[in-house]
């Protein structure tokens, strides 16, 4: 979700306001601290230009867990 929200050059502050959601939410889904419903994450999903499962499949290694 960062990668998107950062391609698009969007701060989690101005996508937080685009979903009608907290900043530190948005922060926490960022993290691995949050678990977004799948409503929320296809809302994410629209107001980031992508789909649903662009959001959920892992990029790197790193979130893969390797």
């Amino acid at each position: 979700m960062k990668a998107a929200r950062k391609a698009l050059d969007l701060s989690q502050e101005a996508l937080a306001l685009e979903a009608s959601i907290d900043r530190t939410y948005v922060s926490g889904i960022e993290r691995g601290r949050r678990n977004p419903s799948l409503t929320m994450i296809a809302k994410l999903a629209e107001r980031l230009k992508t789909t649903p499962a662009a959001l959920l499949t892992p990029t790197t290694r790193e979130q893969m867990g390797n």
